[in-house]
């Protein structure tokens, strides 16, 4: 049965790598068997990345990538076949949060966060379909804001986040029958990471003793560990779902 979980043979390729989950999701899924491809915007983190990725003895290809730019998503792609010779995984999970007042925010502001977290998506997923076998499977990451809020004024994140998980539902119904390729979402709650750094002193805190049954923020692994089930033949009957990762927050 554990077998089911790993990933060896495979190739991952990972958005949004340079920080936060990004490096959790490569270097666990490496830890899981993959080869890993890595895209961000900055390459000196990349770099940081792709060390930690060949520690753990898998190859890792890094490709400076801007996710809103089809483009340079379709280059990460084809670079990561040429290296590496297959895709069979994408973790979509470049992302940017704002939390500005809807009668301040710019038309510029929300688009910007649009542009990044459903539109990259929505090209990440096209550009890897293109490539994939039977068997292969996309993993979005969406956000539990998606389906709730959480006292900060984030009009553009989390609607952002809930069309994450319409455009997961369409592409499994799309994808799953006619090419073998599932998609699946996942939802994390509260994870400290680069964007929750930004969040106002305290927020973090209350914002968890007020909504999350476990009672703390979650660790990183333990949504790597919800992504590898989703990545791997352990979840091959499972297609079209947003799993929540979130310490209970969603029946608070």
């Amino acid at each position: 049965m554990l077998d089911r979980f790993r990933l060896d043979g495979k190739v991952a390729i990972v958005t949004g790598a340079s920080s936060g989950l990004g490096v959790a999701f490569a270097r666990g899924l490496a830890e899981a068997g993959a080869d890993i491809a890595i895209g961000a915007r900055r390459a000196d983190r990349l770099g940081q990345t792709r060390a930690l990725v060949e520690e753990t003895g898998r190859r890792c290809h890094a490709k400076v990538t801007d996710v809103v730019d089809p483009d340079d998503c379709r280059a990460l792609v084809d670079s990561t076949v040429a290296e590496l010779g297959a895709v069979d995984i994408l973790i979509n999970n470049a992302g940017v949060a704002s939390a500005v007042p809807a009668l301040k925010e710019t038309p510029e502001q929300f688009r910007q966060v649009v542009d990044v977290n459903l539109m990259g998506s929505y090209w990440m997923a096209k550009e890897c379909a293109r490539v994939m076998r039977p068997g292969s499977s996309i993993v979005n990451i969406g956000s539990v804001l998606g389906e709730t809020t959480a006292g900060l004024p984030q009009a553009a994140y989390c609607s952002s986040k809930a069309a994450v998980v319409g455009l997961t539902r369409d592409l499994a119904q799309q994808w799953t029958g006619r090419r073998g390729i599932r998609v699946n979402c996942l939802e994390p709650g509260f994870f400290e990471s680069e964007m929750t750094a930004q969040y106002q002193e305290g927020y973090l805190e209350g914002a968890v003793n007020g909504r999350v049954l476990a009672g703390r923020p979650g660790d990183p692994y333990e949504l790597v560990a919800a992504a590898i089930f989703l990545a791997s033949d352990a979840s091959s009957y499972v297609t079209g779902v947003a799993l929540p990762v979130d310490g209970g927050i969603l029946i608070t």
